[in-house]
């Protein structure tokens, strides 16, 4: 009777070992998910249960690119902030050097009754002085024995100097003009000149803002000199009475005051009685006196406020600083972020390796 031994081989399933073999590698590769998750989260960062289901990458990959979205956007804006900060501050500047350069000009005018004498520096040439009288009311009575000598009383002063131009010695005669504007007072002068080779013939002038000026220079010679280079020339031609209506402007600059004359004169002719034998000997005629009684006086004014422009210059830096200060963090971050992505791809090329 044969006896059938049963040996107690153990009985091996292909595919169950498959199905174990296959969870072990997917639990190996769930729980690396989890730790490379857990590494790349920050203290602070915040885990959802989306994250937890495996669900998390594709999460992650659209935060990462709309927060990059909005750092572009935001560097963008930064940077057109910043250009309008820089523009706005160069113009700021220009516009207050702009104003420093080019002053406003503000007119006003005072009344007066009276003006200092004004200083009329003639340079008669070969011409001579037949007379000076001062008159009121504009008034000038008819001429008596035109081409003689006639009645002087005015102020007059001689001056030999040295022609700041022609560096040539001229004599200049110096008459005191008028000063009673409410009376109409006049100057009236009269100049006779026998020189008839000349293609013309006139008398040149100039006027500065007080006779009393001359009187009291320690030097008077300087003084003309100095005059002819600031002041302007006129002319009053023969044969005619130039009737010169002044007036007065000063001007109040930055550094110092100037004072200025400006004339309106009319001409007319004289008609001369006398014979054809003493009508060689050519006469001048000239009459001053002042225009209205108002000072026009000139004030030049920077209308640029500087603590405005200061104070909008401050908080343009301000701005320029607050950029400096979103680029610094932002590039911070950028390679904070360039950091990580190099960490995480380093661990995603590191083979896996079984024990």
């Amino acid at each position: 009777m044969e006896t059938q031994l049963f040996l107690p081989f153990p009985q091996f399933d292909d595919d169950d070992d498959d199905d174990k073999v296959e969870h072990d590698k997917q639990s190996a590769s769930f729980f690396d998910d989890a730790n490379e998750n857990m590494e790349d989260k920050e203290p602070g960062d915040n885990i959802s249960e989306d994250d937890l289901k495996g669900g998390g990458p594709p999460m992650r990959i659209s935060k990462t690119c709309v927060k990059n979205f909005l750092t572009v956007v935001l560097i963008l804006i930064y940077l057109m902030l910043t250009t309008v900060a820089g523009f706005l501050a160069y113009q700021t500047i220009s516009d207050l050097l702009e104003k420093f350069r080019n002053p406003v000009m503000s007119v006003t005018y005072k009344e007066v009754d009276t003006f200092a004498a004004p200083g009329i520096a003639l340079f008669p040439g070969t011409a001579r002085l037949l007379g000076c009288k001062h008159y009121l009311q504009s008034y000038i009575p008819p001429l008596v024995n035109p081409g003689q000598p006639q009645e002087i009383d005015c102020h007059i002063k001689e001056v030999m100097y040295v022609g700041p131009f022609s560096n040539k010695t001229q004599k200049a005669l110096v008459v005191s003009g008028p000063t009673h504007v409410r009376k109409k007072e006049l100057v009236f002068m009269q100049f006779s000149c026998n020189e008839t080779g000349l293609d013309f013939s006139a008398i040149t002038y100039m006027i500065f803002a007080r006779f009393s000026d001359l009187t009291n220079s320690t030097n008077q010679t300087r003084f003309m000199s100095e005059c002819e280079k600031n002041c302007s020339i006129w002319t009053f031609s023969g044969g005619f009475r130039t009737w010169v209506k002044m007036s007065l402007v000063r001007t109040s600059g930055r550094n110092d005051d100037a004072v200025e004359f400006r004339q309106e004169s009319s001409l007319v002719k004289f008609n001369d009685p006398r014979p054809d034998s003493e009508r060689n000997n050519q006469l001048f005629f000239a009459v001053f006196e002042w225009r209205d009684p108002y000072i026009q006086e000139i004030k030049l004014l920077v209308t640029a406020n500087a603590w405005s422009s200061i104070a909008i210059l401050c908080g343009v830096f301000m701005a320029l600083f607050k950029a400096a200060n979103f680029a610094k963090l932002t590039i911070q971050w950028i390679i904070r972020m360039r950091k990580r992505y190099l960490r995480n791809k380093a661990k995603e090329m590191t083979p896996v390796t079984e024990n």
